[in-house]
């Protein structure tokens, strides 16, 4: 049963995730869409990514109301109860990881801009390394601070970005710019969609992690779409807007222009601090679940995370923030994929059909690698020109592994009493 101190109103998880959308990524994949496409494709692409990137969230939160259990604890019935643990912390890891480079690397680009106007020039690398120290000790020793900078940073950031819509909106020379605007490169619709779903696909995987404590599946639907597609594709919005109007796709570049580049250094520092100390610490985390380390060291595990996430930004991995989107939304989605065909179609969406299974169900892990591995190829294939080259298909990786397990389970499935399906011949 549901303890109903601990439910929450639809409006209150639509409030949360929509606060989560609004985050200098956000911004980045506008930023990012409008460099390859036109203002009004851009939005489409934004708009149809993430009502599918909601779509997902409705199938895979509404098995923790059903369940009333957290993603790891749901997926170790599809997965294992080793096997969940493993390849949930796994993407997690990534995920964090991934991200904590990205943003510190904003971050020091932001800081190395900020003090070249007063004469003070360092690189931009190094810049991220001072970054990623400081973000990475906030996260071991400074969760009070951090606790402030939350309360600061989101309502500044949304300030600042208003402001400099204002700003670029009431400009006849900003009108001017939209109306002229052309791309300087070439984005595909699937390679835009593809980092519309990456951006937010570990969100939507895990998005049980959040609703577990609603009290009814329609809770999960209302808060999903009136929290993630107005807020994501409004930042998205201001992100296009913003890099058309000053003639970059670069973020840091882009504030420096709202107001003072002072303001908006500063809002992009105190955003990406507040959001790395969270990567920083779930990484962790992760880490920990993967390798099976002790608790006691979890300050190593996110000293590891922080430390890698800031090599990551030291090499410039916002550089290469489509493809590491691409490759989020190939592996992430397959999770979800193996999860939706055996709560939805296996077990018919019946929280009594449920139940965990021990060690490592094989099924749910081989059906998720051929999704995963089968997606993200085309991506890797990108990085060597010489070879031959395919599409890329966001979501075939979400496709593949549902069909595999669902194949799967006619092949090696038998249904057990109380309509409790196990994994035969296949489970460690």
């Amino acid at each position: 049963m549901k303890d109903k101190n601990k439910t929450q109103s639809w409006y209150s998880l639509a409030f949360i995730w929509g606060g989560s959308m609004v985050c200098v990524p956000s911004l980045l994949i506008g930023s990012t869409l409008v460099s390859g496409m036109s203002l009004g494709k851009a939005l489409l692409v934004g708009l149809i990514g993430y009502a599918i990137t909601v779509v997902i969230m409705i199938l895979q939160g509404t098995q923790s109301v059903d369940l009333h259990k957290p993603t790891v604890q749901i997926a170790k019935q599809v997965f294992g109860e080793v096997g969940s643990q493993r390849i949930i912390s796994i993407i997690l890891a990534i995920a964090c990881l991934g991200w904590f480079g990205i943003q510190t690397n904003v971050a020091g680009a932001a800081f190395a801009n900020l003090l070249g106007l007063y004469d003070i020039h360092i690189s931009v690398p190094v810049s991220s390394i001072i970054w990623g120290i400081i973000m990475l000790v906030t996260a071991i020793y400074g969760i009070r601070l951090i606790r402030l900078i939350n309360y600061i940073a989101v309502p500044y950031l949304v300030i600042v970005c208003l402001y400099g819509l204002f700003e670029a909106l009431s400009s006849g020379q900003g009108n001017q710019l939209l109306q002229a605007y052309q791309p300087t490169s070439q984005l595909s619709f699937f390679d835009g969609l593809a980092v519309t779903i990456g951006s937010f696909a570990l969100g939507a995987v895990i998005a049980g992690d959040y609703s577990q404590f609603s009290e009814k599946r329609s809770d999960v639907v209302k808060a999903a779409s009136a929290g993630i597609i107005p807020a994501g594709v409004l930042m998205i919005a201001v992100g296009a807007i913003l890099a058309i109007v000053n003639k970059t796709s670069d973020i840091s570049s882009v504030f420096m222009n709202i107001g003072s580049p002072l303001i908006g250094g500063i809002a992009l520092i105190l955003a990406t601090w507040k959001t790395n100390v969270i990567n920083a610490f779930s990484g962790g985390l992760a880490i920990i679940n993967v390798f099976g380390i002790s608790k006691e060291k979890e300050k190593i595990a996110v000293a590891i995370a922080g430390g890698i996430g800031t090599l990551l930004a030291v090499v410039g991995i916002l550089n290469y923030f489509v493809p590491i989107m691409s490759i989020l939304s190939a592996m992430v989605p397959a999770v979800a994929g193996v999860m939706i065909a055996s709560y939805w179609v296996v077990q018919k969406g019946e929280p009594s059909n449920w139940a965990p299974v021990s060690g490592v169900n094989w099924l749910g892990i081989i059906s998720w690698l051929i999704g995963a591995v089968i997606a993200v190829i085309p991506v890797v294939l990108g990085f060597f020109p010489s070879l031959p080259q395919f599409p890329n298909q966001p979501l075939i990786g979400i496709i593949l592994s549902f069909g595999c397990y669902l194949v799967g389970n006619k092949l090696f499935v038998k249904e057990e009493n109380k309509g409790t399906m196990h994994t035969k011949e296949m489970e460690e």
